[in-house]
């Protein structure tokens, strides 16, 4: 084999030093060019996203309108003090934004015109207009301006509080409309825009993802199944419409969760499939008529899960039947958990509640429930609620001193007398009445409170307090199951008297 001399030895290695010199900088070029194709893709990326949101505000904006209500009250202005204003609102202005108090007449001294804004859509092309009753509600005069610059006045053709939903109408034709979408279909953490006059600036827009569904206890409406977002929400987008990028409406803009007054990222809209159900009989018949099944129920708390040998805390529990109902003719009992409407899984109190009542009465709906640790389906026919619900107060104040007492529950109990029943307004009948708690026992923290009447010890009967006590020994250091009775109706406790 020939051997290479030292000189055309070191002209190999000056090849191959220049050949990985230039593969080095062809990588690193390559690399730069990829980089700079990964950067380029991810702008135009984001020019397509800034280009969907604009195409969706032209779209809908025409169709968003500003809303000015008057009402007259009576009475000289409340005055507070800034800090209590900047945290409470001014309570001179029931619609949420800023008043415009006028000069009162010579003739009503004490009364005075306060206006108010928000926002609304249109959803159809004769005039109708959704919006909240919180901005329309209590308004004497309703004014609506359109993006195009026309103004008209309006008329309220209905309202449903308890949902915050109302119906207005404009006399107009060929208006532009924004389409309904399906709340239902929404995921967590996709886009939606928010579109409103916040603050009188009208027609503005906000983005944001949908930050969670079926919200509840915010306590801003009766029936509550929020949509949450992010989308920025400030006074007077109130009846605004939250829509996704498909340019349909999914929600109502409707409260925000703030200290201050202006948004820190939690808004909430009611779902537009809420919305729907409300408006069309709003528009049939000019009010709202609620499904109903005749039964008092109540969430399901670890406790009880134990109690009734539940896997979870899903459902309702069932802790009142009224007789003759559609519940009581479909044969559901007191302490049956439902746990499926409809095939659907039943999460808690809210959505089984808001099921019911949206459901057209003469419906038939199936209902599965778990008794006694076996699964069973019922039919039950939806009826219409009841026009006149009574008022339930709360219970009042015990009287001192009780014969009998179950010291580790930290109540005093005594039965049921007619007397004491027409004093604590129950109705007569046996049991044994709370008539103490003390601060800070089980029983106070359950919930359990002075008036209300005790009928069951683990589903057996209790007529009187040495029933209470009997049924009471027995249970030694197990949880305790009780069914209790006041203004309000029935309800289980489950307490731990360890």
């Amino acid at each position: 084999m020939e051997r290479m001399n030292p000189r055309e030895t070191r002209r190999v290695s000056v090849l191959q030093v220049c050949a990985v010199f230039w593969l080095f900088l062809i990588l690193i070029l390559t690399g730069m060019h990829g980089r700079a194709l990964a950067d380029d893709k991810a702008i135009e990326s984001l020019k397509e996203t800034g280009k969907a949101f604009a195409s969706v505000a032209r779209g809908a904006s025409p169709a968003v309108v500003f809303i000015r209500v008057e009402k007259t009250v009576a009475g000289a202005p409340m005055v507070l003090p800034d800090f209590f204003r900047r945290f409470f609102g001014d309570p001179n202005n029931p619609f949420g934004n800023q008043p415009q108090p006028q000069q009162p007449q010579p003739q009503q001294p004490n009364k005075r015109v306060i206006q108010g804004q928000g926002s609304g859509f249109i959803i159809s092309q004769d005039g109708y207009i959704l919006t909240n009753n919180h901005v329309v509600g209590e308004a004497e005069k309703v004014r609506v301006k359109l993006l195009d610059g026309r103004e008209f006045d309006a008329r309220t053709i209905g309202t449903d509080p308890p949902t915050d939903v109302a119906v207005i109408k404009i006399e107009a034709k060929n208006l532009p409309v924004l389409p309904l979408g399906d709340s239902d279909s929404l995921d967590v953490g996709e886009w939606v825009l928010a579109l409103g006059n916040p603050f009188g600036l009208s027609h503005t827009l906000t983005a944001g993802i949908v930050s969670a569904k079926g919200r509840s206890h915010v306590n801003i409406a009766e029936y509550e199944d929020f949509i949450q977002t992010d989308a920025a929400i400030n006074p007077g987008n109130s009846g605004g419409p939250l829509i996704n990028l498909e340019g349909r409406v999914v929600g109502i803009n409707s409260a925000i969760y703030s200290q201050t007054g202006g948004s820190v990222g939690i808004g909430f809209a009611i779902p537009i499939n809420m919305a729907k159900a409300v408006y069309t009989q709003i528009i049939k018949t000019g009010s709202v008529s609620r499904g109903y099944i005749g039964v008092m129920v109540q969430e399901i708390t670890p406790d009880l899960a134990a109690t009734f040998k539940l896997p979870d805390t899903k459902g309702v529990l069932i802790s009142q039947v009224t007789p003759g109902g559609p519940a009581d003719k479909a044969g559901l009992k007191q302490g049956d958990v439902i746990v499926a409407f409809n095939g659907e899984i039943i999460p808690d109190y809210s959505p089984f509640r808001n099921k019911i009542s949206m459901m057209p009465p003469g419906t038939v709906v199936k209902l599965d429930v778990i008794r006694d640790g076996a699964r069973k389906s019922f039919s039950v026919k939806i009826e219409k609620m009841p026009a006149k619900v009574e008022e339930q107060a709360a219970a009042p104040a015990a009287p001192g001193g009780a014969p009998d007492s179950a010291s580790r529950l930290g109540i005093t109990v005594t039965t049921l007398t007619a007397e004491l029943a027409q004093k604590f307004d129950l109705e007569a009948g046996n049991g044994a009445l709370v008539t103490a708690v003390d601060p800070g026992s089980k029983a106070a923290a359950a919930g359990l409170r002075p008036g209300m009447l005790i009928v069951e010890v683990d589903r057996r009967e209790v007529r009187t307090a040495k029933d209470f006590d009997k049924a009471f020994e027995k249970r030694g250091d197990k949880p305790v199951l009780l069914l209790v009775k006041d203004k309000q109706g029935s309800r289980y406790f489950a307490l731990d008297v360890k």
